[in-house]
């Protein structure tokens, strides 16, 4: 018998998407090694990482913890980091990564939303990445 996949629905569900696809991104040949060189301690980021998705899915809930933080500077500081060398290519592997394990783990409205989101916030990342490297020149 195949089992149904369910929506996102709490905290939990989303910290099984975020390790899950942080696994693979770690692992990837092209991503890997900005994530491993900058990230030290895994467990911590990954928790700061459900949080965040959580509270960008479920804004409109009571949370135990909600995010603060800027992604865009710190990713802004990757970059800087490894030579300006992040580029479109880099967020089509990871909205890829994060697509698959989506449907491989999720179906809904929820699910659905998460993709968009992930869209969206690709794009405006590298957009304010390139942003950002115009106004260091």
């Amino acid at each position: 018998m195949i089992k149904q996949k369910k929506d996102i629905e709490n905290r939990d569900n989303v910290y099984n998407l975020v390790s899950t696809f942080y696994k693979k991104v770690r692992h990837d040949d092209v991503l890997g090694p900005f994530f491993n060189n900058k990230i030290k301690d895994w467990d911590a980021h990954l928790e700061h990482l459900t949080t965040f998705w959580e509270t960008s899915l479920f804004m409109t809930r009571r949370l135990e913890k909600k995010y603060k933080g800027n992604p865009l500077d710190v990713h802004v500081t990757v970059d800087k980091e490894n030579n300006n060398s992040i580029t479109e290519l880099h967020f089509g592997i990871w909205l890829n990564y994060w697509l698959q394990t989506i449907d491989e783990l999720f179906h809904g409205e929820v699910a659905e939303n998460a993709k968009r989101r992930a869209r969206k916030m690709g794009t405006f990342m590298y957009l304010k990445i390139f942003e950002a490297r115009q106004k260091s020149e």
